[in-house]
């Protein structure tokens, strides 16, 4: 028979176990997780079930071994939080743009969508190219079904022109994105654009080839306020 001692190791090895079982399925693919380390649902998970085992035990005196097990489930849970849903979000992110040229990147809990400017917008233009609807579309059927985090879509270009051109060129392009999300029922409370122009080049301007990479559109996905994160 487990004593109440062994019933907390094993429940806080379970939730571990768990935890690790969790880890984003792209691991060749950006994440925040270190190459053969823990996702962070699976640290703040185990971290959490540590902690529930033994406040469980605590608070059930009666049966210090199944307070123990609820406590190691529900914290577990409650650990892991708002690292679980991104990594959700994040695999159905690389699901829906595979294919599109969107690439997908991971900081932590932060999400970021590269959007390159073949695929976005004609040179000189801020009307969204046609090619550019589909994944558009996709984005707005995940933003409507994650919604807890907010949704910065930022416009950059190169350095070809007077920078108060490209400031403002590059606000109308992440507003025309902004515009069409909103269109398909994204919510707008979410949502905020901003213009960098050429200020934050991703590549060398000298050639076609840098100029043509630093002509994008990002959005970025953070926690809004009250989503639940564990603490660092």
């Amino acid at each position: 028979m487990f004593t109440p001692s062994r019933l907390i190791l094993t429940a806080t090895l379970a939730a571990l176990v768990t935890g690790c079982a969790s880890q984003n399925p792209y691991d060749n693919q950006t994440s925040s997780a270190p190459e053969g380390g823990m996702s962070k649902t699976a640290k703040y998970g185990g971290l959490g079930a540590l902690a529930g085992a033994v406040a469980g035990a605590a608070i059930s005196h009666d049966n210090r071994g199944k307070g123990a097990l609820i406590g190691a489930a529900v914290a577990g849970a409650a650990g892991a939080g708002y690292g679980y849903y991104v990594d959700k979000q994040e695999a159905e992110l690389r699901r829906s743009m595979e294919g599109t040229g969107v690439q997908v990147e991971r900081q932590g809990d932060n999400l970021q969508l590269i959007m390159p400017g073949n695929i976005t917008f004609a040179t000189d233009s801020a009307d969204i190219a046609s090619n550019f609807y589909a994944p558009l579309n996709n984005l707005a059927t995940s933003f409507r079904q994650y919604e807890q985090n907010s949704i910065e879509i930022v416009g950059h270009t190169d350095n070809t022109g007077s920078h108060a051109y490209n400031m403002n060129l590059s606000q109308r392009r992440a507003q025309s994105v902004a515009n069409y999300l909103l269109a398909q029922g994204v919510n707008g409370m979410r949502v905020s654009t901003r213009g960098a122009g050429p200020d934050q080049p991703i590549a060398n301007n000298a050639s076609e080839a840098g100029r043509s990479q630093n002509r994008r559109v990002e959005i970025n996905l953070r926690p809004l306020p009250g989503a639940q994160q564990p603490q660092q």
